[in-house]
């Protein structure tokens, strides 16, 4: 039984991903442009969906956890640790932020431009995987970065059990941190959707609120399959498989890790055990904007104008993966999925990563003008 509802749930999540990858291609929802468009023209409307999105996962989630309907009390990531690893979201966060700016794009989008036919992409995401795998699955990390776990800020020791902000409010000031939670959470998303639908052209952008309230869905939808009613079976399956334990714990959207997943996989293609949430959630969003660009008659095969466009994309994967590992997400995984929990750490995470992108863009023109 607990194979078969690993199966139906790895099945819902491809289907899932297949609607987010066309929803993605069809309304332009992208974070590295929600802050190009801000940074080169000011315009907001890119930014006030991604914040959207954010408001409608955190508010559906608050909503699922007070109904006693999921349960993040463990996730992968780790996303509510009472181990704060702020160094490491800091660095990983600029180091995804400017690596996604050079790629022309985060995760989530590089898939969603291997759909349309973009060769560029599909090598950043072979480097990413490349430099996932190795910060993951090998000791690079260790030998490269272990000196930061010595930064990590030990909240437990300060009688502090969780890095979710209401449980950090709770430790500072007193109360019940679950409340806390609650109420900051409902606070947090609300003046999020206030501030996205105060523009007037906001409101009249459909792709826009659709790009913001659909991804918002998803990643809440990822929370439900695998927090919600079936997820103590979810869970029971990884006594039944070779795969790393956390891969089956309460999870949504996060597209570095699943590089990482991915490269593991191509290396035992015949071993069923490592399909995983993030190898399905990769596949899907890739297929969905593969079935959109067709559908829509915007497939166009695309690639490098130039030895030094390979470099920058070549680097910019480079920079999204270990980045993207060191801040245990990405733009999505941090910046939506990890903050819709309300852990601090990703919120340090997600301004790390929009810093990184808007420094690295305005670094660009400096030189461009220069020249």
């Amino acid at each position: 039984m607990e194979l078969n509802i690993h199966t139906e749930t790895l099945a819902a999540v491809f289907a899932l991903s297949v609607a987010l990858g066309a929803l993605t291609s069809r309304t332009g929802f992208c974070t590295m442009g929600a802050v190009s468009d801000w940074i080169n023209i000011g315009d907001l409307g890119r930014m006030r969906s991604w914040m959207l999105a954010i408001a409608t996962a955190m508010a559906g989630l608050v909503g699922l956890e007070s109904a006693g309907v999921v349960d993040l009390s463990t996730t992968y990531p780790p996303y509510r640790t009472p181990q704060l690893a702020w160094l490491r979201y800091i660095v990983g966060g600029l180091m995804f932020g400017v690596g996604m700016t050079l790629a022309s794009g985060c995760g989530n989008k590089t898939l969603v431009r291997i759909g349309g036919g973009n060769l560029k992409s599909l090598f950043v995401l072979a480097v990413g995987a490349v430099f996932a795998y190795l910060m993951i699955f090998t000791d690079f990390y260790a030998s490269a970065f272990g000196w930061m776990n010595d930064w990590t800020l030990s909240l437990d020791a300060r009688g502090i059990d969780s890095q979710a902000l209401g449980s950090v409010v709770a430790g500072a000031v007193g109360g019940d941190a679950a409340t806390l939670n609650r109420a900051l959470a409902w606070i947090i998303a609300a003046a999020l959707a206030v501030w996205a639908f105060a523009s007037a052209d906001f409101r009249r952008n459909i792709d826009h609120v659709a790009g913001g309230i659909g991804f918002g869905l998803a990643v809440l939808a990822g929370w439900w399959l695998t927090a919600g009613p079936r997820a103590a079976a979810w869970k029971e399956w990884a006594e039944f498989a070779d795969v790393v334990p956390s891969r089956v714990e309460a999870q949504s959207y996060t597209f570095v890790g699943p590089m990482a997943d991915g490269a593991r996989w191509l290396l035992e293609p015949t071993n069923a055990a490592l399909l995983n949430f993030g190898l399905m959630a990769l596949a899907g969003v890739v297929v969905g904007a593969f079935i959109h660009a067709i559908a829509s008659g915007k497939f166009r095969v695309e690639w490098f104008r130039g030895t030094a466009d390979v470099v920058r994309h070549g680097i910019g994967g480079a920079l999204m993966a270990i980045g993207g590992v060191l801040a245990s997400g990405c733009s999505i995984g941090q910046g939506i999925t990890g903050v819709s929990t309300l852990a601090l750490g990703s919120a340090i995470a997600l301004l790390a990563i929009v810093a990184g992108s808007a420094l690295t863009m305005k670094a660009t023109m400096w030189w461009l003008m220069r020249d």
